[in-house]
């Protein structure tokens, strides 16, 4: 296929993360392309996500994730802001409800130090009441960085920067990418288009991406279905802001939660089930090719021996309202069946390697004239702005 158009760069997915690394590349004077399949920005992991701006709280002291969501998460608090985007720094409480939590608490809480996190605090069982007085817990930490935002209307404004001096291009699907006299050719719904450098922040689609482009990465991307919970109006005076459990490190997943969202409503979850299609938003979507894949990789199988008991457990509260229900009651006693109503949900692209990990920090690697984010889930939206610039240090 003829090439139609000349690009500088061209980003491939239309994300929080996307769109960020487009601005970035614009501070330095280039004049980015973002391709998105969708017809609007930020509907998959932006749109679905909790509208938490993490702490950092939870992340190994100098890797990828720490560095970038600490400089991101003031960075989006002074966008919102500028952009005057509904946000709050509302702080949240970590609730330990067994003595075997305690000194998973006293580990956040050194984390958190470590991560430069000033005015962490140590909450007793009264301190905890202070803030939610309906939580149950036998000790508590309060995190006053993390807040609340509109992930949504944080990417819509991302896009309406970028196409100020560089182009969105939604409804627009990549298909494929090769090589060709010194450029990257991009095979897309509107035709060949061809660029000194593309990115690939495909997020659900990232791995097939880099495939496709002839690389080798060393993960796949597998999809897990987070379902949520939406408190009733009762339910919601239970819970002030955001109320958090320790989470166990012999798990990948943080555990279920209640956040008080920018609108006012409390979500309740959310649980981690595989999805058997990567836009599988509900149970009954299915892809033969998506099932096949994650079949046919090895380091699924090793994954799903590891974690079986926690899968199984999370398909339960998939399938159980009083499952979830008594998941929630942990943190809060209060909470009865009638106070849960079905929510959102979202689909994590988790980058799982070959010895069924999953990778626990950012992975964006740089191949040729193509940088791919193969991994960048939590806390990615919040520390978007900090990962383009890091992303477009790689493509100078």
């Amino acid at each position: 296929m003829p090439v139609s158009e000349e690009h500088d760069v061209i980003i491939i997915g239309g994300g929080i993360v996307g769109l960020a690394t487009a601005r970035a590349l614009i501070a330095q004077n280039r004049r980015p392309l973002v391709l998105e399949a969708e017809s609007e920005v930020g509907v998959h992991q932006t749109g679905h996500n909790s509208g938490v701006i993490h702490a950092g709280l939870y992340y190994a002291p100098g890797s990828l994730k720490a560095t970038l969501c600490a400089r991101g998460r003031e960075e989006m608090y002074r966008y919102c802001a500028e952009r005057s985007i509904p946000c709050t720094r509302c702080g949240k409480v970590v609730v330990a409800t067994s003595e075997d939590e305690l000194p998973r608490l006293e580990e956040l809480e050194r984390r958190g130090q470590a991560n430069g996190l000033e005015g962490l605090r140590r909450l007793t069982p009264d301190q905890v009441r202070d803030h939610e007085p309906h939580a149950a817990a036998i000790a508590g930490l309060f995190v006053p960085q993390t807040g609340v935002t509109d992930f949504g209307a944080v990417a819509r404004a991302f896009a309406a920067d970028v196409a100020a001096r560089g182009a969105v291009r939604t409804g627009c699907r990549a298909r494929t990418c090769g090589n060709e006299r010194g450029r990257v050719v991009v095979e897309t719904d509107d035709g060949a288009l061809a660029a000194r450098l593309v990115i690939n922040c495909g997020g659900l689609h990232s791995d097939r991406i880099a495939v496709g482009a002839g690389a080798t990465p060393d993960v796949r991307i597998i999809p897990f279905r987070g379902e949520y919970d939406t408190l009733s109006e009762d339910g919601a005076r239970l819970v002030r802001g955001l109320i958090y459990p320790v989470p166990d490190p012999r798990f990948p997943f943080l555990g279920v939660h209640l956040t008080r969202l920018i609108d006012g409503r409390v979500k309740a979850g959310p649980n981690a089930v595989l999805s058997l299609a990567r836009h599988g938003y509900r149970r009954t979507n299915v892809s033969l090719r998506d099932v096949l894949e994650i079949a046919g990789y090895s380091g699924w199988w090793r994954l799903a021996r590891r974690y079986w008991r926690t899968g199984c457990a999370e398909f339960l509260r998939s399938l159980s309202r009083r499952a979830s229900l008594r998941s929630l009651q942990r943190l809060v006693p209060d909470l009865r069946a009638e106070h849960l109503r079905p929510g959102p949900t979202g689909v994590r692209a988790m980058a799982v390697d070959r010895d069924g990990r999953l990778v626990d920090d950012f992975r964006i690697v740089r191949t040729g004239a193509m940088v791919h984010v193969l991994n960048a889930p939590s806390p990615a939206a919040t520390a978007s702005l900090a990962i383009g610039e890091h992303i477009a240090q790689l493509a100078r």
